[in-house]
């Protein structure tokens, strides 16, 4: 029975957090045994803010190191950066005819971005449409993301029925795969927030490359509530209910669950019982992710193997899409 395919993208803009290990993660190995994947490093999609380029040279390489330190076998998946194979750039110019400025411009985001920014570039509006082509370029049956993203892969759908319509069936429509529980894990001082991997200052985000004793830390100083009842309930309590969450997801149990163990607990347990779960989850993905980040050489092969099978798909895609399209294509 063939696989269906699988395709997911992070961007390469900070230090992967918890809630980015939770949300990714713990999936992955299973998702890239369940399907034909391909686990894109969006570089492309980084550029929206104008980083810095040695940075974005080096979260590239930190992004990569922990895919593989999860245990991501490279000959199972295709890892690769977008920036190296041209056809996603094409692929966008050419979805931007078949995507209608209105829908571009209700993205929650992008409307998020446009208050809070004095200027908004092209890339922030365009972002979405550049995600579809990531997606539709190989065939996508399943898109696994947070809720956050759930609205650009619904414009994705929107974008390839409409090119479907028009021009003839060339893509697959694509099924959202939202994560049930642990989708969201919110800041340790902003429980209402999702942990930001922008600002490694912020005690209320725990990154990848936090010490034990720096994880300790952050999850003692976590802000809970006035009361002292280890209870579920994000709208009241949701420092609790976010601690909660991430002692259950890295469990690999229910909320319930986790509400019962903490049952008649203070919060000084709750968070050191946290602390120590994290410390130990994180732990041997930590231990590998350093090795990893030495071997550059290494991670260089993995990346060009990578971009070697997803080129061959992506390329095939376009070629496609223009032929359809009546541009004459190159012999």
């Amino acid at each position: 029975m063939t696989k269906k395919t699988l395709y997911t993208a992070i961007k390469p803009t900070g230090v992967i957090t918890l809630g980015g290990f939770i949300g990714v993660g713990q999936t992955i190995q299973e998702l890239c045994e369940d399907y034909n994947s391909f686990i894109c490093v969006a570089d492309l999609h980084a550029l929206t803010i104008n980083p810095n380029p040695e940075e974005l040279k080096e979260n590239t390489y930190k992004l990569v190191a922990f895919y593989l330190a999860l245990g991501l076998d490279p000959k199972k998946c295709t890892l690769y950066l977008q920036s190296q194979v041209s056809a996603h750039s094409e692929i966008a110019w050419v979805l931007n005819n078949y995507t209608m400025y209105g829908e571009a411009t209700r993205m929650t985001q992008f409307k998020d971005y446009q208050a809070k920014a004095k200027e908004v570039n092209m890339g922030i509006l365009d972002y979405p449409v550049l995600m579809a082509g990531d997606i539709l370029l190989y065939n996508t049956d399943i898109v696994p993301v947070g809720i956050d993203q759930k609205q650009h892969v619904e414009l994705c759908r929107n974008i390839a029925i409409r090119f479907n319509h028009k021009v003839g069936d060339t893509f697959i429509v694509p099924e959202v795969l939202v994560r049930k529980e642990g989708f969201k894990i919110c800041g340790l001082q902003e429980p209402t927030k999702k942990m930001s991997k922008s600002d490694r200052v912020d005690t209320g985000s725990i990154f990848i490359e936090d010490t034990a004793d720096d994880i300790r830390k952050k999850v003692k100083r976590a802000v809970t509530d006035s009361e002292n009842e280890v209870r579920y309930d994000p709208t009241n309590k949701p420092g609790v209910s976010n601690l909660l969450t991430i002692f259950a997801t890295l469990s690999g149990t229910t909320i319930e669950v986790a509400e019962g163990h903490f049952k008649g607990a203070n919060y000084g347990t709750l968070k050191t019982e946290v602390a120590e779960k994290i410390v130990e989850v994180l732990g041997p993905v930590q231990k590998k992710y350093f090795e990893l980040l030495d071997n550059k050489d290494y991670l260089d092969e993995v990346l060009e193997d990578g971009r070697k099978k997803a080129e061959k798909v992506a390329t095939a895609k376009v070629k496609e899409v223009y032929e359809k399209l009546g541009l004459v294509v190159r012999k």
